[in-house]
């Protein structure tokens, strides 16, 4: 399909833009000496602000109260810096194989689909469909600078670790429209998996993905909310 290769194209360098300036925001030195974001991106988006995402563009003459249904692309996940190699390091206490490293990747983009599904179809929300259309908005994410504590590879003789968080990650999502490719907005954000309540808890496979199902289920609703207010719902 043409219109995700051509955003697929366009992903890649304003996904780098973005981050870097969730970097920025995140950095001390860069808070210290309030160096303030780029207001507007390389393809015309105005920077928003939003208290909910650490940075938010949108096309200032786009029309999101036209779409009615949602396409969810699949989502690409990646894990921190180094993350996988400190992990298949000997002797490290998150010791994880090449294919547990893949499966937790598969896991992750299922579990996305799964709650921004059930999130933004309930309660007579957006139907969830396959194909463009005139009122489909394609939403297009990016799990990245995935961050997991203490992952359970459920092999033998594997520690027990107790956290109180399962990890971090970042979201890194653009809405488009689904016929012309349209970008529409963009946004970025980077959210902590906490245990319920905030007790130290034991971190297993079950544990992780309800932390996880959480802190996607946060973006979710924060999405959902938005689309709601431009529907007037």
């Amino acid at each position: 399909m043409e219109i995700n290769r051509t955003i697929t194209r366009c992903n890649v360098f304003a996904a780098a833009v973005l981050v870097s300036v969730l970097i920025l925001f995140a950095s001390p030195a860069a808070v210290a000496q309030k160096k303030e974001p780029p207001q507007e991106t390389h393809d015309g988006l105005i920077l928003v602000e939003d208290r909910n995402v650490a940075a938010a563009y949108v096309d200032p003459d786009a029309d999101l109260s036209v779409y009615n249904k949602i396409m969810i692309l699949d989502c690409y996940v990646a894990f921190k810096k180094d993350w996988e190699k400190k992990a298949k390091k000997t002797g490290s206490r998150v010791r994880v194989s090449s294919s547990d490293i893949e499966r937790i990747k598969v896991d992750v983009a299922a579990l996305f689909r799964d709650v921004f599904t059930e999130k933004l179809a309930s309660d007579d929300g957006y139907e969830i469909v396959t194909a463009a259309g005139d009122d489909v908005l394609l939403v297009r994410p990016a799990i990245i600078d995935l961050d997991i504590t203490a992952p359970d590879t459920m092999s033998a003789g594997r520690t027990h670790t107790y956290t109180t968080s399962s990890g971090a990650a970042t979201l890194y999502i653009e809405l488009y429209d689904s016929v012309t490719g349209d970008i529409l907005a963009r946004a970025a954000d980077r959210k902590e998996a906490r245990s319920a309540g905030g007790y130290m808890t034991y971190s297993s496979r079950v544990t992780n993905r309800s932390d996880a199902r959480r802190m996607l289920g946060r973006w979710a609703d924060q999405l959902r909310v938005k689309l709601d207010e431009l529907h007037g719902k």
